[in-house]
């Protein structure tokens, strides 16, 4: 992975002391909140409903095991012993006291991390693929253009400003794992022998995003070099300085001008505005050269692997069944089907650890415990590195098939090892309002109920594929638009209420869920579910997943279901908040 250079190591250095005196001066009274806010958010820190809340970059969700154990650590002295992954590979702690920050910054410094763009109207922190350099369905390794845009748009002073925040995803598999649509700016690399040489090109897709007004991104840009990437975004972010809203924050992102302008008068505006500087910019520093594509890749080359031979998955069970008994033998199965994919070289997997235990801790929290062994296993099984997701999970990417089985059992003394990766109860959720004071409803306790009623593992692995996602409020930090099963937590009179969406994916065949109706009352959401699982078992043609059913058959036979005993929309009707 990617090592700090003299320029990196100094940034950070200088970007820790920097905050220390301001925090002082905030403490001491000399700096007022009001001028002391932007500061903070610069560097990743909100003030949110019980206490100051860090979040920290891990920048396209790749972690050492150094750097895990540093985050251990930083739960234990300065938080309250666990932390959140975020659906944007970041990590969240909800308890930092306002004088410890530039002591937490500090040590973050120390391991090459920090907190900067993980807030503000800034270019956030870059995601991408969480099986990046070992995915079989991979045709470009995305790390190395990650690391160069994260540099180029680390402190950028021409885009610190912005409209409103900015997010890049980028992709180079066949399956897209990071929601490109949904991004502002979408970046799928490619090669192709007819363009650019055969050397690495760019399709760009701008426009997309969640949140109030949500839109799949679209395409605007086919086949740009890799090495004029800097010059084209560059264009592409004026025309969003120049013409983006700052009247009205719900109409600043870049979507609502794509959506205005319309993607071809948009491509068209960026195009002009490339144009302006581009041949000055083929002869200048601003877009990359093969040096610095070397100075970068060199650190995103293939660990040691050994030369092992491929295992089926009927050989790695015969290997594991004298060892195992009968319970241990279906726990073990499951896990293989679920939590284990498919890696680049033989004789090698990619393991996905589940931070999703049911209804015993909220989705993407990992303890200090759990940060501290899954460092060690990453040392143990997977070069030291680990990865993570943005369904908030976690990934060793470079396990031997002859060690899954020692690395299940480690795992398991953990609670790691749930099998329900892509199934109802693998739930990504935000903070919601336990923490979040932007949240207008819980999110967590809804994740748990339905944790709890879903509790029967042969039952959801008979379901198949469904995916759940909550949201506290309309931001949409949990992606509720491209869950098959989407609740969103909105506020009625002081009261929370849960919107359902159907039919949103993400991936290759991305959707944008719909509406069903009128909200419900959290205490009625798992009966909710309840209906629409239902009917998807008593609809559903054999082996054919919920989203395939659904648009099949469309909204109504859900809609009817879920409002058949539920829904009925007055306060005679709730038995009470879920707590």
């Amino acid at each position: 992975m990617y090592k700090y250079d003299h320029i990196d190591q100094t940034l950070v250095d200088q970007r820790v002391i920097q905050f220390q005196n301001q925090v002082e001066r905030r403490l001491n009274g000399t700096l007022a909140e009001e001028e002391f806010r932007p500061l903070r958010l610069q560097n990743g820190l909100y003030h949110q409903r019980h206490a100051y809340m860090l979040r920290i970059a891990i920048p396209y969700g790749l972690l050492s095991s150094k750097q895990l154990r540093t985050l251990a650590f930083i739960a234990d002295k300065y938080d309250r012993g666990y932390g959140h992954f975020t659906t944007r590979q970041n990590i969240q702690f909800n308890w930092v006291e306002l004088e410890k920050t530039p002591d937490i910054l500090a040590e973050l410094a120390k391991v090459e991390m920090h907190a900067i763009q993980t807030s503000g109207n800034c270019i956030r922190n870059i995601t991408s693929d969480a099986f990046a350099g070992v995915a079989a369905d991979e045709y470009v390794d995305p790390r190395p253009i990650c690391e160069l845009l994260r540099q180029w748009s680390t402190l950028h002073p021409e885009f610190a400003h912005l409209p409103r925040k900015f997010k890049f995803a980028i992709n180079g598999a066949k399956e897209d794992r990071t929601v490109l649509l949904c991004h502002d700016v979408g970046i799928e690399l490619k090669k192709n022998p007819a363009i650019n040489n055969g050397e690495l090109t760019a399709d760009i897709y701008a426009g997309g995003g969640m949140g109030r007004t949500p839109i799949l991104g679209s395409l605007i840009k086919q086949g740009l070099p890799w090495q004029v990437l800097p010059s084209y975004l560059t264009a592409l972010l004026r025309v969003y300085n120049r013409f983006g809203r700052r009247d009205n924050l719900y109409k600043a992102r870049i979507k609502i001008l794509v959506k205005a302008l319309g993607p071809e008068e948009f491509a068209r505006q960026v195009e002009g505005e490339w144009a302006n500087f581009h041949n000055e910019a083929k002869q200048s520093k601003d877009n990359f050269t093969q040096a610095e594509w070397e100075r970068v890749a060199k650190h995103f080359t293939k660990p040691n692997y050994k030369d092992l031979t491929e295992l089926s998955d009927e050989q790695l069970q015969s290997h594991a069944d004298s060892k195992l008994n009968a319970s241990e033998k279906i726990g073990f199965t499951r896990w293989l089907e679920r939590n284990v994919k498919p890696h680049q070289v033989p004789g090698y997997a990619s393991v996905i650890l589940s931070l999703k235990p049911h209804g015993t801790a909220a989705p993407g929290d990992a303890t200090s415990a759990q940060m501290n062994a899954i460092a060690d296993l990453a040392d143990q099984y997977s070069f030291g590195e680990l990865r993570v997701t943005h369904e908030q999970n976690l990934v060793l990417a470079d396990v031997e098939q002859m060690e899954l089985l020692n690395l299940w059992r480690a795992a398991k003394n953990y609670n790691l090892v749930l099998p329900n990766i892509g199934l109802l109860t693998d739930i990504i959720a935000c903070p919601g309002g336990d923490f979040c004071s932007l949240a207008n409803a819980k999110s967590l306790p809804i994740a748990k109920a339905i944790q709890e009623r879903f509790d029967d593992l042969d039952y959801l692995h008979d379901l198949g594929d469904i995916t759940l996602n909550i949201s506290g409020c309309i931001n949409s930090c949990g992606h509720h638009h491209v869950g098959n099963i989407g609740v969103l937590g909105v506020d009625k009179d002081g009261e929370e209420w849960y919107q359902i969406t159907l039919g949103g994916d993400q991936g290759n065949d991305a959707s944008i869920g719909k509406v069903i109706g009128p909200s419900f009352y959290a205490n009625e959401i798992p009966d909710v579910m309840t209906s629409l699982i239902n009917t998807y078992v008593e609809q559903r043609t054999a082996d054919e997943p919920f989203i395939d059913t659904y648009r099949r058959l469309g909204v109504a036979p859900f809609k009817e279901a879920a409002y058949r005993n539920n829904g009925k929309h007055s306060k005679e009707s709730s038995k009470g908040a879920i707590a």
